[in-house]
């Protein structure tokens, strides 16, 4: 399996139409933001349910548990994924139920009382390439896309100030409206394509999560660049990016 960081990937533009890019990870950094609330949900709800059960408490791997189970993916299907891989069946309970911890909306929604919470307390920041690539894209042509699995994505990109960066946004609550499957469905990247009125050949996704390059390959996109935030080329590789690069700034256009 190819584990290799690329570096001075060139991408010519005249190849594409529209360039898509997930949020949490890729253009901000608000990954560890999510990472951390989800791991305090989760340590929460396990060390409670471990006291009652009179078993051991196992912990949430902020790491390894975030990228299998939770990273990309809609909010309840993350809970669930990991509920699942614990051998834990919940409810899935209804999506405006108060934040808790009986059902997987209720869990979901707790999550996501958490993550504002920080982003409140510590504001977003971008990474700086990835805001370069974007603005360097829309200078040659192409249109540009965020396609996000949260429903926090408008006020992350007000925070971060960089909504005019983007023709088309896709996130949690459009997919809802739509119907749009989660990554790793293809679907919310499809969508985004035919907004900016171009075939998935002709475009190109940047990605740092398993879930969401497994979308691009499923999609048929014309180039799937995984972006390594976590440590682990190989996973990005194995479900199917095309180049793996450690920060956009190795992306040269040409």
């Amino acid at each position: 399996m190819n584990d290799a960081l690329q570096q001075g990937v060139v991408l010519e533009t005249r190849r594409f139409r529209a360039a898509l890019f997930d949020l949490d990870g890729v253009i901000t950094q608000t990954a560890r933001v999510h990472a951390a609330a989800w791991k305090c949900l989760f340590d929460d709800f396990l060390r409670e349910r471990a006291t009652c059960q009179g078993t051991a408490f196992e912990p949430f791997d902020p790491v390894a548990d975030y990228q299998r189970y939770v990273d990309g993916k809609p909010r309840y299907d993350g809970v669930r994924c990991f509920l699942a891989a614990r051998g834990i069946e919940l409810p899935f309970g209804r999506a405006d139920e108060a934040p808790g911890s009986g059902t997987i909306c209720s869990l979901g929604n707790r999550k996501d009382a958490l993550f504002n919470q920080q982003l409140t307390r510590d504001g977003v920041a971008t990474y700086t390439s990835s805001v370069g690539l974007v603005r360097s894209l829309r200078a040659a042509g192409l249109g540009t896309a965020v396609v996000s699995a949260s429903r926090n994505c408008p006020s992350i990109l007000q925070a971060a100030g960089i909504e005019e960066l983007f023709d088309v946004r896709i996130d949690g609550v459009s997919a809802a409206r739509l119907g749009l499957r989660g990554k790793p469905a293809p679907d919310t990247f499809l969508e985004a394509s035919r907004q900016l009125d171009s075939d998935p050949s002709s475009a190109v996704v940047f990605e740092d999560a398993a879930a969401g390059v497994e979308a691009g390959r499923r999609g048929g996109f014309g180039c799937v660049v995984g972006v390594n935030r976590a440590g682990d080329p190989a996973r990005l590789y194995e479900n199917g990016a095309d180049v793996v690069v450690a920060d956009l700034s190795d992306i040269t256009l040409r």
